[in-house]
């Protein structure tokens, strides 16, 4: 047993970062000492799965650049996160996940690419990407997989780190690689329990509400213009906390605090989506 396992403070690691002293709790990996450092498949309810490669890192001593999100802090670690070398690996990893996905709807990516410099663009009309349309076949939410960047924390939410579903995996190999349900069927004839937790932790918008996917499309979502109202699930007596966002007088769409001890950000169905008749008069 832990010190963590029994409730008591963990040590605290001293290690260099950017050339500044930096103590975190023992355990604690690089990341979570670092402020604004890219990351997209990075999710703080699911174990690191170390595939974007966004938020490499330079440690003192080591051949490669390492992932932040999955390595832990050593005492003496000296970190540096912006340096030639990061910089063109996150210009580089940006820029060919730009030329073969849509990150329209990608928080802070744009952003990043104007910080590191990097040009999508660059590798030309040709560049062989993902789109296809969008799979919409059922009322609730929908896959767009011309977003998907195979971050794999929609199978890692939906199997044994959360739901323990299983309904959706990734098929094919290669440049075939996706994300899928079993044998491709539609999602209503497979294992999915349309819990939600995928869209939770989808970075890209590759999965969403219907209503959102709707609204983009109609050119009237507006995040700007919604408010969020934390509340209490009153569909059983188990307590999960719902955030509800709210534009023009009209639920959009619900989420869970990632940081409630009763959800960790995780929903069932109703929760998730079982709001629709509030808006029934």
């Amino acid at each position: 047993m832990t010190a963590v396992d029994i409730g008591l403070p963990r040590r605290l690691v001293e290690f260099t970062l950017d050339g500044e002293p930096v103590a975190v709790p023992e355990g604690s990996t690089i990341l979570s000492a670092c402020k604004d450092m890219p990351t997209l498949c990075y999710g703080d309810t699911l174990e690191p799965a170390n595939a974007c490669r966004v938020c490499m890192v330079e440690v003192e001593g080591s051949r490669t650049l390492v992932p932040s999100c999955s390595r832990k802090v050593e005492p003496g670690m000296v970190v540096r996160t912006d340096t030639e070398r990061t910089r063109h690996s996150r210009r580089l990893v940006l820029e060919l996940l730009g030329s073969a996905t849509d990150l329209s709807t990608t928080p802070n990516v744009a952003g990043w690419m104007a910080e590191v410099g990097a040009d999508p663009s660059r590798f030309g009309p040709d560049a062989a990407t993902v789109a296809q349309p969008a799979t919409v076949d059922n009322e609730l939410y929908v896959r767009d997989y011309a977003k998907c960047i195979l971050c794999y924390k929609c199978v890692d939410a939906c199997g044994d780190q959360w739901q323990n579903t299983f309904a959706i995996a990734v098929a094919g190999r290669g440049f075939d690689s996706r994300i899928s349900t079993e044998f491709s069927a539609p999602l209503p004839d497979s294992a999915c329990v349309y819990c939600g937790n995928c869209i939770e932790v989808c970075p890209t918008g590759a999965l969403s509400f219907r209503r959102e996917f709707d609204k983009r499309a109609e050119g009237t979502w507006d995040e700007s213009a919604q408010t969020e109202t934390t509340t209490v699930c009153t569909f059983c007596g188990v307590g999960c906390n719902l955030t509800l966002h709210v534009q023009d007088n009209e639920i959009v769409k619900v989420t869970s605090p990632h940081d409630s001890t009763v959800t960790h950000g995780n929903l069932c169905v109703k929760g998730r989506f079982g709001w629709q008749h509030v808006q029934r008069t």
